[in-house]
């Protein structure tokens, strides 16, 4: 099929998510004896780089609920990746910190980043601005044609 046919593009796209579901799916090590999730490295992740931060500021971060962080922090920290400590200002809220182990993870986990991305922050980082644009734009209608086919009954 030729590349300008719109179903050689859907084809395509179906095989990235395939793979991007496969990715998900998959746990890793990053460093320490438990696998972790797509979803609890990549909270991990945002802990490292908010260190601190309240379980509603890491849900508004993520895109989630709290009661989705929530879950994810109770078996981090029973895990030993993470610690909930008491705000002392305010006694309703808890500050969520990365132990040694999570740092491990946190740092493994930017290694693998920097390591195994073949280039591609480097490609997007050198794009002209109107394919930028262009990029955001795209994604923004297969966005919505998702959320169109999630809403459709048939």
């Amino acid at each position: 099929m030729k590349r300008d046919h719109p179903l050689a593009l859907y084809g395509r796209f179906q095989q990235i998510m395939q793979l991007a579901a496969k990715l998900e799916r998959q746990p890793r090590r990053f460093g320490t004896d438990e696998q972790l999730t797509s979803a609890e490295i990549h909270l991990i992740e945002v802990i490292g780089e908010n260190e601190g931060s309240s379980v509603t500021e890491l849900a508004n971060t993520l895109g989630v609920t709290k009661g989705a962080v929530s879950q994810r922090l109770k078996k981090l920290e029973n895990t030993g990746f993470i610690v909930n400590n008491q705000d002392p200002q305010n006694l309703s809220r808890c500050n969520v910190s990365l132990t040694a182990k999570g740092k491990t993870a946190f740092f493994a986990h930017q290694h693998w980043h920097e390591t195994m991305d073949g280039g591609f922050r480097d490609y997007y980082l050198n794009l002209d601005p109107p394919k930028i644009d262009f990029l955001f734009d795209f994604l923004a209608r297969v966005e919505d044609f998702l959320k169109k086919r999630l809403d459709a009954e048939i």
